[in-house]
């Protein structure tokens, strides 16, 4: 299908859409447990802008050979680095910002630090390349998937390829030009293709709620190095949620077609090296507590929410443990009064996802939950 973004992106101006410009060019102007990672480490040797990624021993299922997904990657219209990274973000305390309370942030902890990188303003550049206690890394997101994730990056930094596949965003490290799509994390061309990058969480939330939670985080602000007008979305709004958020179609053909459910409602999606599961976000919400598998083996995984930040956790329960509510939190078998990101089980990785993306990169995942509507699960 011969169709770019910039085309795509015309003709959602077409009808009511703002594009705000992120299609430009560089235009400049005058661990606590929220900050899990997905596993041991290795540094790889140097070469081009800096250290190859860090990467993980451990490789995430996936359901096509990556030079399978490399020819079915698109030209999204805009070039390399058309959409420019933050290279240099700039943060304020989240007590003194000035955000809307239902405003979308994406929540990162590591350390012991935490930051909110408001979602408007990622809308405009994907990829912000910061460090936090110290540590190199990189947050993450995909307006035409709905995905925001944080990778380790070592000593180099990532950027936007201008190419996606199943609609996400295909990112590529400076050490060594390899090709990611973020959400498989892993390389599908260049010299760590097949590799897989070491990736932590990502909360996708709202300003009140983090400011809430932690009310010491700093907030990224607009003074990115770029001219954009952050107040305007080029693809729509999700407060309230409308434009290509809301709407049934997607931009570019999907890797595989699902016949439930609308196409951009929001699961929570985790993957292992056997398989992959989706939880429907707003069920999860409303229930709690769901259960599902991952794998031909049937290895059994539990979900749990986290109303107080919109968001849920997946843990491994290959015993089969009891997991039930205990008012705010929760009771694994004999021991209650446990926080949802604190369960004695051992968690896995992850993340929100629009439905159409996650099935089509994961066609043989499971499903756990109702299938709702357009969003972001809230």
């Amino acid at each position: 299908m011969n169709r770019t973004r910039r085309a795509a992106l015309s003709g959602l101006a077409a009808v009511g859409a703002a594009v705000a410009g992120c299609l430009g060019g560089r235009a400049t102007s005058g661990a606590d447990r929220d900050g899990e990672s997905a596993g041991a480490s290795s540094d790889g040797a140097s070469g081009g802008d800096g250290s190859p990624p860090p990467t993980v021993e451990t490789e995430y299922h996936l359901a096509y050979e990556p030079a399978s997904l490399l020819s079915e990657s698109l030209d999204g219209g805009v070039g390399k680095d058309g959409i420019p990274s933050v290279d240099d973000p700039q943060f304020r305390p989240i007590a003194d910002a000035d955000l809307a309370a239902d405003e979308p942030v994406f929540g990162v902890v590591r350390d012991g630090e935490a930051r909110a990188y408001p979602r408007r303003i990622l809308s405009h550049h994907e990829i912000v390349n910061d460090e936090i206690a110290g540590e190199p890394i990189a947050v993450t997101y995909c307006p035409l998937t709905g995905t925001a994730q944080g990778f380790r990056r070592g000593a180099t930094t990532f950027g936007v390829s201008g190419r996606l596949v199943n609609s996400n965003l295909i990112m590529y490290d400076r050490a060594t030009d390899s090709w990611w799509p973020q959400m498989l994390a892993t390389a599908i061309d260049g010299p760590l293709a097949g590799a897989t990058l070491d990736e932590f969480r990502v909360v996708w939330t709202t300003a009140s709620e983090w400011a809430a939670r932690r009310p010491g985080s700093l907030v990224m602000t607009e003074a990115t190095g770029h001219v954009r007008r952050y107040d305007s979305d080029p693809y729509g709004s999700y407060a309230p949620v409308n434009g290509y958020y809301a709407r049934n179609g997607t931009l570019f053909p999907p890797l595989a077609s699902t016949e439930d459910g609308h196409p951009k409602s929001v699961v929570v999606g985790a993957r292992t090296a056997d398989g992959a599961v989706a939880f429907d976000k707003a069920t999860l919400l409303d229930e709690r507590v769901l259960t599902g598998t991952v794998g031909g083996d049937g290895g059994a995984v539990v979900a749990v929410a986290e109303p107080a930040l919109s968001t849920g956790h997946v843990y491994r329960n290959p015993d089969g443990a009891a997991v039930a509510t205990d008012g705010d939190g929760y009771r694994v078998g004999g021991e209650g009064g446990l926080a949802a990101a604190d369960l004695p089980l051992d968690r896995v990785l992850a993340f929100d996802a629009m439905w159409f993306a996650w099935a089509g990169f994961y066609p043989d995942t499971a499903f756990v939950g109702d299938h709702t509507w357009a969003g972001y699960g809230r």
